[in-house]
């Protein structure tokens, strides 16, 4: 089928323009042997409208003009010129009347997804050889979007992914509100210490402030602000916390340290050492986790010494300084609580010394520790073997005491 390979102008008045004239020349662009099913390629336009440009209305026409294409697949073998009168295009765009047809049909022109080949009357219409075949066509050339097929389906997955990542700053928006929202109405109804009214007025303002029809970035920097304040609303709530447990009383400090969470600075000493299970101070330094010297953890992570205010002298010293670096790792309190529960204070403080060892070779400080977690929870961690790491790769040995 010849459709012809000269630039071709429209008919009547209608003027030529550098912009159609680019379109005809890019349409020539077409690989050998290119097809593309005419469905899919649509269905990118469709999902992509806003990338390329186009209306739903200028997309309906174009459905329509596809549907007069005879064949499932585009390609330059079977011809890329359609010739459908206003008449029949109309009843297939849906009824739609013949001057806003030919306002979507200039629109499509106009986006470079179709190009007109006019008669030299200005009707469409295909002329036949003696076989049957057709040998020229005059009305409208489908070529750009085949040419432009691969622009159409990395837009149109530039989109879903943008779509995604929309979505995912919204779900992060409404759970930031929900959390900030219940935590500072338990703080108030608990009369825990703080400046709650100014953080619940910053949280208002951020939230009334969210467009209704934000793009990705604005709610990125949303996001950003939601977690900041989440981040001193955790702060403030652990710090409560930790001041709380000392004079808690006898039963949630034993059921404390029945959880293996030694938050508390409280201990159930043996009944053999003394005339019964009884709860009392621990004013000595915290013990440390059975068969790993101070001196061994300091040896392979002696980076947690530099964030020490007055150097690390014993265990207290050390789980201190590791509370603090939790924060430059980017560990949320969260996070950390969930280790101190499922671990222990001093095995923490361990571990959190072994992460800032190898900082630079751990992506997310925070996703790592909770991997941790998990898997201490399941009783398949021990932190021997993470120990012995940190001791190798500074280029130390140590035989463990039985």
């Amino acid at each position: 089928m010849n459709v012809g390979t000269a630039v071709t102008t429209p008919f009547g008045a209608r003027p030529m323009s550098l912009a159609m004239l680019a379109n005809q020349i890019d349409s020539r662009q077409i690989e050998p042997g290119k097809a593309v099913d005419k469905w899919q390629l649509y269905r990118w336009l469709c999902e992509a409208k806003t990338i390329i440009g186009i209306g739903d209305r200028s997309l309906a026409v174009l459905s329509g003009l596809l549907s007069f294409y005879p064949d499932s697949e585009l390609s330059e073998e079977n011809g890329l010129i359609v010739f459908p009168s206003n008449t029949q295009l109309s009843l297939r765009a849906h009824g739609m009347a013949d001057a806003t047809l030919r306002r979507h049909l200039a629109a499509l022109v106009d986006c470079g997804l179709i190009t007109r080949r006019d008669s030299p009357n200005g009707k469409r219409y295909a002329r036949k050889g003696r076989g049957g075949d057709i040998e020229e066509a005059f009305g409208f050339s489908l070529a750009p979007l085949l040419a432009r097929a691969d622009e159409f389906a990395a837009a149109a997955e530039q989109t879903r992914a943008d779509s995604a990542a929309l979505r995912l700053m919204r779900e992060r928006i409404t759970l930031h509100r929900r959390d900030i929202g219940k935590l500072i109405d338990l703080a108030l109804e608990e009369r825990i210490p703080g400046d709650w009214g100014t953080l619940w007025s910053r949280f208002r303002a951020i939230v009334e402030a969210i467009p209704r029809r934000a793009p990705l970035a604005e709610l990125e920097a949303v996001v950003g602000e939601l977690a900041t304040l989440r981040e001193e609303v955790d702060m403030l709530l652990e710090n409560h916390k930790n001041s709380a447990y000392p004079s808690g009383n006898e039963s949630r400090n034993e059921r404390q340290h029945s959880n293996s969470n030694t938050d508390s600075i409280f201990e159930l000493e043996p009944a053999s050492k003394r005339s019964g299970a009884t709860l009392a101070p621990r004013n000595k330094t915290a013990e440390p986790p059975k068969g790993y010297p101070l001196a061994l953890v300091l040896k392979a992570c002696p980076e947690i010494a530099d964030y020490a205010v007055d150097g690390i002298g014993d265990w207290r010293d050390l789980m201190a300084t590791a509370a603090q670096v939790r924060g430059y790792l980017g560990i949320s309190p969260s996070a950390y609580a969930d280790a101190l529960e499922a671990m222990g204070q001093e095995t923490t403080a361990i571990v959190i010394s072994c992460i800032l060892q190898r900082a630079q070779h751990i992506n997310s400080a925070g996703g790592y520790l909770r991997v941790l977690t998990d898997k201490a929870r399941a009783g398949e961690f021990s932190v021997g073997p993470m120990l012995m790491a940190a001791l190798k790769a500074a280029g130390s040995s140590v035989r463990m005491a039985g």
